[in-house]
């Protein structure tokens, strides 16, 4: 299949099958969160699980959908285009082979070394061996699935390559599925019921991983063990990964100074942060990287054909595009974040307490996801360039940031003060990128740019702040969860009313180019 015969995508198509793939996933993810909070709240074996599971999440960023992914892409998509589908499948053979050896013999590693990587990312734990115990061998039973996403990640890249995108957008759900069924189906089965939490991971690992097989396959892709590491091709990815490496990890790594500083906090206070996390999570997988996956192989394609003219126009159309939907998304959590934990984890073992202190570790990271998003977006065009160097600078000072705003915002703020400085620190990150963009020939008008954000921020923000004021009540019994779903969609649907509206009024590009195209038809 050359790229002749590909299927041609529009680039806001391609997005929209991923986003919507994406967000299927995602809702999924959340129920997760919810079956995980229901069985075992804010707990010590809670924190031991989020603890263990964020040591090979780290080690994802290296070899999964971070950094082997995205060094591969721009690589094996320029062969595609330049050459043909057989010298790109010889590239994969080589990388695939590799991931093998190397990941294989890190899995190895992590396993016996876990007392140590616990150690190193939880010492507050030592004071309590039951949990430093549990930890470690959570530790040890998901270190498999390094290996299980490392190698779906390669798949996920050679099939965005193809055009291929639904099905790979798709593959988490079934990660989150594994989580679920295990869960609920098996938990009474472990003396320490947070272990089916450690063995759904390695289920949904696999389910990630085999849904994709059949795909790869009708592409024409047989895989055939390769060892050729002086291999031009590879060396070229090997260049670009270091860098990568460095970049990408940074904010895994905040995540796990985050995890050693609040392992000394007050109990729950990791959880309370994952949960919050996850919560923010949601919007960036599901518009963001969406749109980030899309643009990854379309700017490299362009870089490749030389249309360097195109960049600036693909550039402001999913910045754009992107603010458009985060930016509300992020004032949605930051004014009803307790109304969202309430309805998604208040059940079971979650109490109000862990209510209070999630969404106030929501609150603060709700303002970095607006800069998160704006990253996932610029840092595709450096990749597509071939430089890595720049991200890897630019991560590696939010990281020195964050951690400078430990002390005084933890002093201020207790445990949501780890969350106040990632969002920090990603702000300073996006700043970096955007100064340096046009070093890579895009050469977009900036101040139109931020003038449509900040149309954006003040539509966004009024709307949401108006709807606090609304005194709309429908349902008048007593049942919790028709109380909760009516307090968080009432106000939400009537600020994206307000939203709209607001837009309109204040002439935000993207609303009056949709309102001049409906005039049209």
């Amino acid at each position: 299949m050359s790229i002749n015969k590909e299927k041609k995508n529009s680039f806001i198509g391609s997005a929209s099958v991923v986003a919507s793939s994406t967000a299927f996933s995602r809702v999924l993810g959340l129920v997760r969160e919810q079956v995980m909070a229901y069985f075992f709240g804010a707990s010590m074996a809670t924190d031991a699980f989020v603890t263990a599971f964020r040591i090979p999440n780290l080690l994802r960023d290296m070899f999964a959908e971070g950094a082997l992914s995205q060094a591969f892409i721009p690589i094996f998509k320029e062969k595609i285009v330049n050459s043909s589908d057989k010298e790109a499948f010889r590239i994969a053979d080589i990388v695939f082979t590799a991931l093998l050896l190397v990941v294989g013999l890190i899995v190895l590693l992590g396993i016996i070394a876990a007392p140590v990587l616990v150690f190193m990312f939880a010492n507050g734990f030592v004071a309590t061996p039951e949990k430093f115990d549990l930890t470690v061998n959570l530790t040890r039973i998901m270190m498999v699935y390094l290996l299980l996403v490392s190698l779906s990640a390669i798949v996920m890249g050679m099939l965005n390559s193809f055009g291929k995108f639904g099905i790979p957008a798709l593959s988490p759900a079934l990660f989150n599925l594994g989580i679920i069924v295990t869960v609920v189906g098996f938990h009474s089965f472990f003396p320490q019921p947070i272990y089916s939490l450690a063995i759904g991971v390695l289920v949904g690992g696999v389910g990630q991983l085999v849904i994709q097989l059949p795909l790869l396959l009708k592409i024409g892709y047989r895989f055939k063990p390769t060892i050729d590491f002086l291999d031009e091709n590879f060396k070229k990815i090997t260049r670009l990964l270091g860098p990568m490496i460095i970049g990408l990890s940074a904010s895994r790594i905040n995540i796990l100074i985050n995890t050693l500083v609040a392992s000394f906090l007050i109990e729950g206070s990791i959880s309370y942060l994952s949960y919050s996390y996850r919560l923010m999570h949601f919007p960036l997988g599901v518009f963001a990287v969406a749109l980030g996956t899309v643009a990854l192989p379309k700017v490299t394609e362009l870089v490749a054909k030389g249309e360097k003219g195109k960049l600036n126009e693909i550039f402001e159309k999913t910045l754009s595009l992107n603010m458009f939907v985060v930016i509300p998304s992020a004032m949605f959590l930051a004014f009803m974040g307790k109304e969202i934990v309430e309805l998604i984890f208040a059940w079971g073992a979650f109490t109000e307490t862990d209510v209070q202190n999630t969404s106030l570790a929501l609150l603060h990271y709700s303002y970095g996801l607006i800069a998160f998003a704006a990253v996932r977006v610029i840092v595709p065009f450096f990749y597509a360039h071939s430089d890595s160097k720049l991200p890897m600078r630019a991560s590696l000072t939010a990281v020195v940031i964050n951690i400078a705003l430990y002390y005084p915002l933890v002093k201020i703020l207790n445990f949501a003060g780890l969350a106040a400085a990632t969002s920090l620190a990603g702000v300073a990150n996006c700043a970096v990128l955007l100064y340096y963009l046009s070093q890579k020939g895009i050469d977009c008008h900036f101040g139109k740019l931020f003038l449509s954000i900040f149309r954006i921020l003040t539509a966004s923000f009024f709307a949401f702040y108006v709807t606090r004021f609304i005194p709309i009540q429908f349902y008048n019994g007593s049942n919790k969860f028709f109380i909760r779903i009516e307090a968080l969609f009432v106000p939400l649907i009537s600020a994206i009313v307000l939203y709209l509206i607001f837009s309109s009024i204040l002439r935000v590009p993207i609303v009056t180019d949709w309102l001049r195209k409906l005039r049209r038809k």
